[in-house]
């Protein structure tokens, strides 16, 4: 495969970067799904609160800063470009950028660690559409592997949780419980996937790095109807109960986020560690990957696996390494059904 690519997309989830954004991006989330407009104004309020701008895109630049600084040193030398599913720079229009450049075949590294329907396939399904609506002479868009257990992610997280257990002092380190947090999902995408066990190993493999004993795995931002079940338990609904059960220091980890996004920064830094705070916790919050030096080597190393060929594939713990390709009824696509939110990205 040596010399079969001649591009890097980075391709994302999108968010808004001014307040008149917000709307039309949440609208974009939705894309016609009867979610009521009571949720989706509320929704909008997490992003007000950070002034009409989501940090995803500023981060998604710094990582792509960092990443071209990192192939033009240790190769392979391609260019980067940009596209995100529900804001500018919108997928479309980067596939139609690289194909006036004469990109004819990229690789895709999409911002999301784990395989699941809203963070696997449906950003292959996306890549399909935009080259569809393009026509004859998109370029060919091969998407990189499912890196929840690359050793440069798993690196990076022991690092960022390093840093938050050392808030703690050393009569409080040995008491402090480590959760972690990922987008809930309904149950019927997690039974389609390997996210739930690809989330617990990767977590296992962070806190044994840490050498923290004590941790489990809660979820967040979960939507949609109470009738309909999703992975559980919340981890609002965890620190009560762990208060409850004599539980004084939480790190949270948000293992299942690559950057400090508007989920983050309100789902974990606003509401979680304002209950933890008035159940009298003491809470720290671990640090996403985001640009960490450790992660963004293991994206060239991810990139540079896939471009020469290699039979090395890096991967560390129980679980092999993810295929290439993945199989045809790898996290099925959900079936049309009522009222049906948003799985991941924007809390909808």
């Amino acid at each position: 495969m040596q010399g079969a690519y001649d591009a890097v997309l980075v391709l994302s989830f999108g968010g808004p970067e001014k307040r008149e954004d917000v709307i039309p991006f949440l609208e974009n989330v939705l894309r016609g799904k009867p979610v009521p407009r009571e949720r989706l104004q509320a929704v909008a309020e997490h992003y007000y609160r950070c002034g009409g701008r989501s940090p995803l895109n500023d981060r998604n630049r710094e990582l792509i800063e960092a990443l071209s600084a990192e192939l033009a040193a240790g190769g392979p030398a391609l260019p980067i470009y940009w596209g995100n599913r529900n804001w500018r720079p919108f997928l479309a229009d980067a596939l139609r950028e690289m194909q006036a450049a004469g990109v004819a075949r990229a690789l895709a590294f999409v911002t999301s660690a784990f395989g699941s329907y809203s963070g696997c396939r449906q950003y292959r399904e996306d890549i399909e559409r935009a080259r569809a609506a393009i026509g004859e002479g998109a370029p060919v868009v091969d998407k990189i592997r499912v890196f929840f257990n690359h050793p440069g992610f798993i690196e990076a997280m022991i690092d960022r949780v390093n840093d938050a257990l050392g808030t703690f002092s050393a009569a409080e380190r040995p008491a402090v419980k480590l959760l972690y947090t990922a987008h809930s999902v309904p149950l019927w995408m997690a039974a389609g996937s390997d996210y739930a066990a690809q989330l617990r190993e990767a977590a296992r493999l962070i806190a044994e790095g840490a050498g923290a004993g004590d941790w489990e795995l809660a979820y967040q931002s979960r939507s949609g109807p109470p009738s309909q079940p999703w992975l559980e338990p919340d981890i609002c609904d965890r620190l009560r109960e762990l208060q409850a059960d004599g539980c004084r220091s939480v790190c949270v980890v948000p293992v299942g986020f690559l950057c400090d996004h508007v989920e983050v920064l309100f789902d974990l830094d606003t509401e979680a560690a304002g209950l933890a705070a008035k159940l009298g916790m003491k809470m720290a919050r671990a640090g996403t990957v985001g640009a960490h030096p450790a992660f963004i080597a293991g994206i060239r190393d991810l990139i540079a696996e896939r471009a020469g060929g290699s039979p090395r594939r890096a991967a560390v713990g129980r679980l092999p390494p993810c295929p290439d390709v993945c199989p045809a009824d790898c996290c099925p696509a959900p079936a049309p059904r009522p009222l049906r939110r948003k799985a991941a990205g924007a809390g909808l």
